[in-house]
């Protein structure tokens, strides 16, 4: 299907432009009339004024309005054509008029000072309706179709990748050390300890077997003789019981000391004992090469990817759901909480400033480097479909106050 350009200046500057030369013509004509029949009745005297200032006020203009575009007639007049003529001039002037006005980052700054951009996103997440909502129904659509279009696989293997790289440069090992010290600071390590201790009783209960067969592997041929082996085994299950017991009921229990002890030295060494650090990385490295990663790397990605592509599809059914009362509460906050939206509002500042500056001289290249691969018809016929409307109103203008200013002279001259 071909599709037509939207040409703003037809049919209404086309219009315009017939309106404007066909009052030129009229005035001629009346003219003429004015000047034949003046003899009989002199009135027509200033008729005749009227007429001849507005043609020469109409000519004028016309030919002003066209020297901007082109030469009038096609005759090679200085001082015409000016627009084609200077088209790389314009688009450097353009360009410089962006780069100064838009692009500076203190302009960006100072213009976006006044914004509450915190505020708007906090209305509009609380109660996403009438034209917000359509905006989210668009913004949906869109995510939804690009999602869909790209290459699952190939998109799939870059955002694998990337998380895979970005996990393989991370050093874990001090922020595991730094996790744990930070939890046994904050005595959030107790849920941790007393875990490992229900851990180890229900280890016990289950290897209960397995524990006699040692003690009685281990025993001598007399203890096995007088039948002593299970005797032991169920002195040592029920100290193992009574320890496991007495750990997790006693909070100052020494050997839940001692383990704290352990986890705090744990912690040191995460962070600072270059043997551990190493260690931690080589099983990181293990961790990441083992095809099992990959293939949860894989289910978390088209899971992701199916959740997002739901979600755009239908945004309503997200936002009535959790998901839709975290973005509400989200929006409360922004609108209720002055610190927020100041940081949000300083944040957004920013990084708006900081594209600007990063991006600014770009856009201007853009700017100026697309002006000057136009050629001349382009640029007239652009600029021309844009402004051309107003230009005939300023010769139909032109004429009326031409042939006022000669009625007027033509009045005082009569006077």
């Amino acid at each position: 299907m071909k599709l037509t350009r939207f040409n703003p200046a037809q049919p209404g500057a086309q219009d315009m432009k017939v309106v404007a030369t066909g009052l030129l013509v009229v005035m001629a004509g009346l003219f003429i009339l004015a000047r034949a029949f003046e003899p009989r009745a002199p009135w027509l005297g200033f008729v005749k004024a009227f007429a001849e200032a507005a043609m020469v006020g109409g000519l004028a203009d016309w030919f002003a309005v066209t020297a901007l575009f082109r030469h009038p007639l096609g005759l090679p007049i200085p001082h015409t054509a000016i627009i084609p003529r200077n088209k790389d001039r314009i688009g450097d002037t353009l360009a410089a008029f962006i780069r100064d006005n838009f692009l500076v980052a203190r302009v960006v700054a100072r213009r976006m000072r006044g914004l509450d951009l915190a505020r708007a996103a906090g209305r509009f997440l609380r109660s996403p309706t009438g034209d917000g909502n359509r905006i989210r129904r668009g913004a949906s659509r869109l995510i939804a179709d690009v999602f869909e279009s790209l290459d699952d696989e190939r998109l799939g293997g870059i955002v694998k990748g990337a998380v895979a790289a970005r996990i393989a440069k991370t050093e874990v090992s001090p922020l595991l050390g730094a996790a744990l010290a930070s939890a046994i600071e904050d005595n959030r390590h107790v849920p941790m300890l007393e875990a490992g201790i229900r851990v180890l009783a229900r280890a016990l209960e289950v290897n209960e077997p397995l524990i006699r067969e040692m003690v009685r592997k281990k025993a001598s041929w007399a203890l096995r003789l007088a039948g002593l082996d299970d005797k032991l085994a169920d002195a040592i299950l029920d100290g193992l019981r009574k320890l496991t017991l007495e750990m997790s009921t006693d909070p100052e229990h020494p050997v839940r000391h001692k383990m704290a002890e352990a986890l705090t030295a744990l912690a040191h060494d995460l962070q600072h004992k270059p043997e551990t650090r190493a260690r931690v990385e080589g099983w990181k490295e293990d961790l990441l090469a083992n095809r099992s990663v990959a293939q949860w790397l894989d289910r978390l990605w088209q899971r992701g990817r199916a959740a997002i592509i739901l979600a755009a599809r239908d945004p309503d059914a997200v936002m009535a759901g959790r998901m839709g009362e975290v973005f509400r509460s989200a929006g409360a906050t922004l609108e209720g909480d002055p610190r927020i939206r100041a940081a949000v509002n300083q944040f957004a500042r920013r990084a708006v400033a900081g594209m600007a500056a990063s991006y600014g001289g770009s856009i201007v290249s853009l700017v100026s480097d697309t002006i000057r691969s136009w050629d001349a018809r382009t640029v007239t016929e652009r600029l021309e479909s844009a402004v051309g409307r107003d230009l005939q109103y300023i010769r139909i203008n032109g004429t009326l106050v031409g042939g006022l200013v000669g009625l007027v002279l033509h009045v005082l001259d009569t006077l």
